[in-house]
């Protein structure tokens, strides 16, 4: 699949850590209402397959906890977020809000494999503490672990520029 060029076009400064962690809060509250949608969905897919009272009954017996379909559907949905919004222009909605996007170095959109890689190392960054994006305080061109192994890079686009 040929590789399509983002709009504006130009040289732009890395990100900072802190307009990241603004997009990241945004992204954060939309990503806990898909959460709640997907899960409301499969629940209500639960109910007719197995009838409210059974659904209640399993509920109360712990049967539903930890359910394994749940949890890759969950992590599927967030990961589709995320997918669809970098392959295709980009940004997120909490990046388009301040101003960032993850591109190639060429100015081109990632692929589907830079994106399962940036959101798999984005997972392991926080599961240590943040170390993964504190890292780029250290890296010379402001780079996160996950903008290092996907091979891609977080700009800050200029404030006064109107997309087409």
């Amino acid at each position: 699949m040929p590789k399509h060029l983002l709009r504006p076009q130009g040289e732009f400064p890395s990100a900072g850590l802190i307009r990241r962690l603004a997009a990241m809060f945004y992204d954060f509250l939309l990503c806990i209402a898909l959460l709640i949608v997907v899960t409301f969905i499969y629940k209500l897919i639960l109910m007719g397959f197995y009838g409210e009272a059974q659904l209640k009954q399993m509920s109360d017996a712990g049967a539903l906890d930890g359910d394994p379909l749940l949890s890759t559907l969950l992590f599927l949905s967030l990961f589709g977020f995320f997918a669809k919004f970098w392959t295709h222009n980009g940004q997120t909605l909490g990046m388009q809000v301040w101003g960032l996007r993850i591109q190639n170095a060429d100015g081109t959109a990632i692929s589907l494999w830079q994106a399962l890689l940036r959101f798999l190392v984005a997972i392991g960054s926080w599961l240590l503490l943040g170390l993964g994006f504190l890292w780029m305080l250290w890296d010379k061109q402001k780079r996160s672990w996950h903008d290092i192994y996907s091979d891609s890079q977080v700009i800050q686009l200029p404030k006064n520029i109107h997309k087409k």
